[in-house]
């Protein structure tokens, strides 16, 4: 998979794009003011970027994603599992619920996503 690895201000930064895309950049430079108390070089330096790196786009002064919000927590996800857990989703699971009791709901939602995703 190719890298879609985001710092954390970036990842904000991106929320705002997702969350209001598409958008005038003036309009994200109000967003990102308001939500992440940025000033608009702040925007604008982060803005190209993620435009240069492929994770966003600004033509004709209209701002939208070019990479789902999904596909970037999925890489990062599975990025945490791989270098933190030996690649391991049992051992992230027994280390996120340390000890946590979940519903039957949240139980059985974890199953069938088990057997949707079951090799066969």
């Amino acid at each position: 998979m190719e890298n879609m690895k985001l710092c954390e201000s970036d990842y904000r930064f991106m929320t705002v794009v997702w969350d209001n895309e598409p958008m005038p950049s003036g309009k994200l430079v109000e967003l990102c003011n308001e939500k992440l108390g940025w000033k608009k070089p702040t925007t604008y330096t982060t803005l190209k970027k993620l435009c240069d790196k492929g994770f966003a786009k600004n033509e004709n002064t209209i701002v939208t994603s070019l990479i789902p919000r999904e596909k970037v927590q999925s890489y990062a996800s599975e990025h945490f599992v791989e270098h933190t857990f030996e690649g391991s989703l049992p051992k992230f699971l027994v280390s996120f619920l340390d000890g946590k009791k979940i519903s039957e709901d949240e139980a059985d939602e974890l199953k069938r996503l088990i057997d949707e995703f079951k090799e066969c």
